[in-house]
C-alpha cells in the first residue's frame, strides 16, 4: 500500500489508529480488533489528543514475540516515516510484548489480549459474530489488563490469576482462589468487552470461583468437558510482574555524538537535571535508572541524525546490557512529552505568565500577569477551579486555632491571619454548595515549631476531621508555601512572621527592625512575608513594609505596579499603628538604609517574565506494602479510574492531592501523607519536599479536584456496580450448558428444532403465573415449551433466530409476551 493512501487514516480527530505489518506493508487494523496483537505480528499505532487548540501525537511500534526482524524493522521505519508526515513533531515509543508503557497500556482500558499466529500463518483478525473459537485466555493485572493465549488445559492455570475459557458462544470465567475482587472485576469486564466487539452481544459468560467451585457445578462441567477432569492441586500463584513499577531517583543525560563516525556516548550530568543542559543543536540519550530510555533530537540536529535516533538508542541499551524489552521514547526539541518532562527540576515554556511572581536570583525579576475571573462560576466549571487551585472565592466561614501545650487553642477574631514561625495553626474553612455545608481543613506548620508541636498539629486535625464525619479535605500548608485559596480567606491581611508566637505570655521580645515584602494585587491573592532586615532582601518588582518601634516605611520598588501599592497600604495599616511614611525606590532617606545595615546589592535589573512550569497533571496508584514506595501511573486518566479500595495520588506539580477511597484499608489511608511525602522527595527531578498537600476523600472532591477529570459525576459512587452486582447480571448457568452441548452434538452448526424430549403446552397454558404452571414447566424458560407453530407466531421468527439473539433482548420478547 502506498503510504499517502495509508496515512489517510490519520485525521484531526482525537483518538486512536493501528497498521499491522503485513508483507512488510501498513495494513489498517478494522476499529472492533482494536487492544488484540498477535504474537507473530508488528504493528504502528497512532494516539492523536487535543492539548488545548493544538494537537500532539504518540506514535508506538508494537512488537510481537514471534515476530521476524524484517517485521521489526518496517515498523520502525514506518514510524519514522508517519513522524514526518505529521511535521516532526509526534513522541515515538518502542513497545515489546508483555513490556509496554504504562501510556500504551491506558489505551485498552478493557485490558490487552495476544494471540497466538500471525498474519505469516494466516491468521487474520477478528470478524464480528465468528463463533468457532476455542482459547483459553490467562489474565492479569488489576489496574492495566493483559490476557494471554495460553494452551487449552488445566497445565496452564494457577491459583493466583483469572482465565477465561471462550468457546464462541460461551465463555466461562475461573477465579484463582488468591485473586483479588479488583482482578476479578477486570477480568468481567474484559469478557464482558470480547462478547459486545467482537461476537456482537451473542455469548453467555460464566463465572466460576475457584475457592467455591462446588457452588457451579454446572460451570464445572462445562470447564471439565473441553479441560478433562479437574486437577487436585493447581500450580501456586505467579508473582505480578512490573506492572506497578518503583519510582527510581537514578537518572543520567548522556551527548550523543558521531562525528568520527563512530557512534560516542559522553555522560553529561545527573540527577537533578535542569532544561538547560540540553544543547539545541545536539542529540540526548536520557536513561531513567536503566527502567526507561528517553531520546531528545534537538531542532538544529541533522536529519540523519534525528532519523538513526531510535538505532542509537537500541545501541546504546546493549552498550549498557538493558533487557531488549526496554522501553525507548524518542522526543522532539519543542514537543516533549509530559514524562521526559517531569524528569527536570525545572521545564517552563516561553511566553507565559502566571501568578504572582517569583525572584529566582538576585538581579532577576520576576513579571507577572495578572488575571482577574469571576469566582462564582467556580463550582460550575471545576476545570477552571482547577486551574486557578481555588474552590470559591474565600467568603466562607473561618476557624482558627493554634496549637498549645499540644491542645486547641482559638485564635480571636482580630488576630485571624497572623501566623508566626514558631507556631502550628489548624485553619477550619466551611463553604457552601447546593446548601450543602463542604470543609477545607489546612495544617499551617511553622518553620521553628517544635517536633512536638508538628506530630500534634497532624493529630489535632484528624481529631477535627472525626467531628467532621471524615468529610474534610485536609490541606498541609508550608510556611511560605501557602497556596492561593489559603490567602483569598484572609482577604488580603495575611502577615507570617518569621519566628515567635501569638501565645499570651510570651517572653520573646519583638525585633526593633523588621522588614516584610509585601505580595499582591487584590484581597485575593495578597501576602505580606517577613524577611531578614537587610537591603539585600528588597526586590524592585514588590513593595516592602520596614517596621519600627515607633515609625514605619512603605517601600515602593520601581517595577511594582498600582495595585500592588495599594493592597501593600492597607495590609500594612494592620500591622501598624499610624501613618507609614512612603519611599520611592532610588529616593530613599539616609536613615532608611542606616535601618538595613547599609546599602547591598539587591534584585534591581530590568524586569524577567516569568515562565510557567510546564507539567500536565499526573495520576498515580500509590503503594508501600512490599516495604518499597511503589507507584503505578494512569494514563489517560478518568473518574473510572479512582478505584475505591485504593489510594490515589494527583500530582498537579504546584499542589499533590492523595485521594482516599472508601474501601482503602486502615494501613493505607494512615500512610497516605508520609506517602505523598516520600513521592516528593524520590521524585525524579528534586522536586520541594514543601509542596503543599491536600488530602481529599471519596465523595467530598472539591472543584480544583474534580476540575482536572474530563465529565465529573458526582453521581458516580452511587450508582457503580459491584462485582457481584455484575455478576448477577451473566447469564444463568443452566443456559450455558445448554449451549455447550449444543456444540459438542452439532459442532457449531445451527440447531433446527426444539428439544424433542420437553413436553409441548399451549400457549394459554404458559400465559399462566408460575403458581398455576405444569410441575415440569420451568417458568424461566417456557418458550421452550411451545410448539413449532406457536413459537414463530408469538416471536414472529424461528428458534434459531432466537437463540442468535442477545440474551438482553430474549428476556425483553418474553417479558412483551407475557413468557417470562
Amino acid at each position: 500500500m502506498a503510504l499517502t493512501r495509508a496515512f489517510k487514516a490519520v485525521t484531526n480527530k482525537p483518538g486512536l489508529v493501528i497498521w499491522r505489518i503485513e508483507k512488510m506493508d501498513l495494513a489498517p487494523l478494522p476499529v472492533n480488533a482494536y487492544g488484540s496483537f498477535y504474537e507473530g505480528d508488528c504493528y504502528v499505532l497512532l494516539s492523536t489528543r487535543k492539548s488545548g487548540s493544538a494537537l500532539s501525537y504518540d506514535i508506538h511500534y508494537w512488537i510481537g514475540k514471534s515476530s521476524s526482524k524484517d517485521e521489526q524493522g518496517s515498523a520502525a521505519i514506518y514510524t519514522t516515516q508517519l513522524d514526518d508526515y505529521l511535521g516532526g513533531v509526534p513522541v515515538q515509543h518502542r513497545e515489546v510484548q508483555s513490556h509496554e508503557s504504562e501510556l500504551f497500556k491506558g489505551y485498552f482500558k478493557q485490558g490487552i489480549i495476544y494471540k497466538k499466529g500471525g498474519v505469516a500463518s494466516g491468521m487474520n483478525h477478528v470478524e464480528t459474530n465468528v463463533y468457532n473459537v476455542k482459547r483459553l485466555l490467562h489474565v492479569k493485572g488489576k489496574r492495566n489488563v493483559t490476557a494471554t493465549e495460553v494452551e487449552v488445559s488445566w497445565d496452564s492455570f494457577n491459583v493466583g490469576d483469572v482465565f477465561l475459557l471462550d468457546l464462541g458462544r460461551v465463555l466461562v470465567q475461573w477465579n484463582g482462589p488468591e485473586s483479588n475482587t479488583q482482578e476479578r472485576m477486570k477480568a468481567m469486564l474484559l469478557a464482558k468487552d470480547i462478547r459486545d466487539r467482537e461476537r456482537g452481544g451473542r455469548m453467555e459468560i460464566g463465572v466460576v470461583e475457584g475457592d467455591e467451585e462446588k457452588a457451579s457445578p454446572d460451570l464445572m462441567k462445562v470447564l471439565e468437558s473441553e479441560l478433562g477432569e479437574r486437577p487436585q492441586e493447581l500450580k501456586p500463584a505467579i508473582s505480578d510482574e512490573a506492572i506497578e513499577q518503583q519510582q527510581r531517583t537514578s537518572i543520567s543525560l548522556y551527548r550523543v555524538s558521531d562525528s568520527e563516525g563512530k557512534m560516542q556516548v559522553t555522560e553529561e550530568a545527573r540527577r537533578p537535571l535542569v532544561q538547560e543542559m540540553l544543547n539545541h543543536n545536539d542529540c540526548y540519550i536520557l536513561d531513567h535508572a536503566g527502567m526507561k530510555i528517553y531520546v531528545w533530537k534537538g531542532k538544529g540536529a541533522t536529519k540523519v541524525e534525528k532519523q538513526t535516533a531510535m538505532s542509537k538508542a537500541l545501541e546504546f541499551m546493549k552498550m549498557q546490557g538493558y533487557p531488549y524489552s526496554t522501553n525507548i521514547e524518542t522526543v522532539h526539541d519543542g514537543a516533549e512529552s509530559a514524562m521526559f518532562k517531569q524528569l527536570f527540576q525545572k521545564w517552563t515554556v516561553p511566553d507565559q505568565t502566571v501568578g504572582l511572581g517569583k525572584t529566582y536570583t538576585v538581579g532577576q525579576i520576576a513579571k507577572v500577569s495578572q488575571e482577574k475571573f469571576d469566582t462564582s462560576i467556580l463550582h460550575t466549571k471545576p476545570q477552571l477551579a482547577a486551574q486557578e487551585r481555588m474552590v470559591d472565592n474565600g467568603e466562607g466561614k473561618v476557624e482558627v486555632w493554634r496549637i498549645e501545650n499540644l491542645e486547641l487553642v482559638p485564635v480571636e477574631h482580630q488576630w485571624h491571619g497572623f501566623f508566626y514561625g514558631g507556631d502550628c495553626y489548624l485553619v477550619l474553612y466551611t463553604y457552601e454548595v447546593n446548601r450543602k455545608p463542604h470543609y477545607i481543613l489546612y495544617i499551617w506548620q511553622g518553620r521553628h515549631a517544635t517536633v512536638d508541636e508538628l506530630a500534634a498539629s497532624a493529630y489535632q486535625a484528624v481529631a477535627v476531621d472525626e467531628q467532621l464525619h471524615g468529610e474534610a479535605v485536609q490541606v498541609q500548608v508550608s510556611m511560605g508555601k501557602e497556596p492561593r485559596h489559603f490567602l483569598a480567606i484572609f482577604k488580603g491581611k495575611l502577615v507570617i512572621f518569621e519566628g515567635g508566637t501569638s501565645r499570651k505570655g510570651s517572653s520573646d521580645p519583638e525585633p526593633l527592625v523588621r522588614l516584610f515584602q509585601i505580595h499582591g494585587t487584590d484581597s485575593s491573592n495578597t501576602k505580606a512575608v517577613e524577611v531578614p532586615a537587610s537591603a539585600a532582601s528588597l526586590n524592585s518588582n514588590d513593595v516592602f513594609l520596614l517596621k519600627l518601634q515607633t515609625e514605619h516605611y512603605l517601600w515602593y520598588g520601581k517595577g511594582s505596579s498600582g495595585d500592588e501599592r495599594e493592597m501593600a497600604k492597607q495590609l500594612a495599616a494592620t500591622l501598624c499603628a499610624g501613618i507609614q511614611e512612603t519611599v520611592a525606590e532610588g529616593q530613599e532617606p539616609a536613615q532608611f538604609w542606616e535601618l538595613l545595615g547599609g546599602k547591598a546589592p539587591y534584585a534591581s535589573e530590568k524586569r524577567l517574565q516569568q515562565v510557567v512550569p510546564d507539567h500536565p497533571p499526573r495520576l498515580f496508584e500509590c503503594s508501600n506494602k512490599t516495604g518499597r514506595f511503589i507507584v503505578t501511573e494512569i494514563t489517560d486518566f478518568i473518574q473510572d479510574d479512582l478505584s475505591e479500595s485504593d489510594v490515589m495520588l494527583l500530582d498537579t506539580w504546584d499542589q499533590i492531592f492523595v485521594w482516599i477511597g472508601k474501601e482503602s484499608n486502615q494501613v493505607e489511608r494512615k500512610e497516605t501523607l508520609p506517602t505523598a511525602q516520600e513521592y516528593l522527595k524520590t521524585h525524579p527531578s528534586g522536586r520541594d519536599v514543601d509542596t503543599p498537600i491536600l488530602i481529599v476523600k471519596q465523595g467530598f472532591e472539591p472543584p480544583n479536584f474534580t476540575g482536572w477529570f474530563l465529565a465529573w459525576d458526582p453521581y458516580r459512587w452511587s450508582e457503580g456496580k459491584t462485582y457481584e452486582q455484575l455478576k448477577k447480571e451473566l447469564g444463568d448457568a443452566a443456559n450455558i450448558v445448554r449451549i455447550t452441548a449444543d456444540l459438542h452434538d452439532a459442532s457449531l452448526g445451527p440447531q433446527n428444532s426444539r428439544n424433542t424430549t420437553l413436553p409441548i403446552y399451549p400457549l394459554e397454558v404458559l400465559l399462566n403465573c408460575h403458581e398455576n404452571l405444569p410441575e415440569d414447566v420451568d417458568p424461566a424458560k417456557k418458550e421452550n415449551f411451545l410448539s413449532e407453530e406457536d413459537f414463530v407466531r408469538v416471536f414472529r421468527m424461528n428458534r434459531d433466530d432466537f437463540a442468535a439473539l442477545p440474551t438482553w433482548k430474549q428476556l425483553n420478547l418474553k417479558k412483551e409476551r407475557g413468557l417470562f
